[in-house]
């Protein structure tokens, strides 16, 4: 099968992603013998431009987990609306029991986010911005929520289309 541009590019840009490892757990399995010890890695990948993906491993070696966790980000990744440095409004992402408020923020604040969302919020490329974990703060279910908020994120083009209205009647 011949190769398209299409093809290209997104190889390329999955090889200019900046991986970031957010938790490592040690799991067990008990068996007649005793015990068997995995490691569970959940890893952050992004081109700091908007595309972002998030991804978890398990292998009896943290090696391993780690790349089983950076391919799964890959195949998950996904393009992100963004305004200048920040969101274009605010959300709520919500996975499992997690819950993250996603909030824009004006030039030059930062990103205000805890560990595992910040991981998440950098990677994509986001330089403003303020998030705060509603619920649950285990490192998976957070992660999924900013995840699942940054993708419901869509930008006055997108809300316009769905209104059968023009961008400046949006806007106004």
């Amino acid at each position: 099968m011949p190769r398209t541009a299409k093809t290209d590019k997104s190889e390329n840009e999955k090889s200019n992603l900046k991986e970031n490892l957010v938790a490592v757990n040690r799991v067990s399995k008990t068996v007649k013998g005793g015990r068997i010890f995995k490691f569970a890695a959940l890893v952050v990948v992004g081109d700091g431009k908007g595309f972002v993906g998030v991804g978890s491993g398990k292998s009896g070696e943290i090696p391993d987990a780690i790349r089983k966790g950076i391919e799964d980000a890959k195949k998950n990744a996904v393009k992100v609306t963004l305004r200048g440095d920040t969101i274009p409004h605010e959300v709520i992402g919500k996975y499992g029991a997690g819950r993250v408020l996603l909030k824009p923020a004006s030039p030059g604040t930062g990103i205000l986010a805890g560990g595992s969302a910040r991981a998440v919020i950098e990677a994509s490329g986001i330089k403003d911005l303020r998030a705060k974990s509603l619920r649950s703060n285990n490192p998976y279910n957070v992660v999924k929520a900013v995840m699942q908020g940054l993708v419901s994120l869509r930008n006055a083009k997108q809300v316009a289309q769905i209104r059968n209205k023009t961008v400046s009647e949006i806007l106004n």
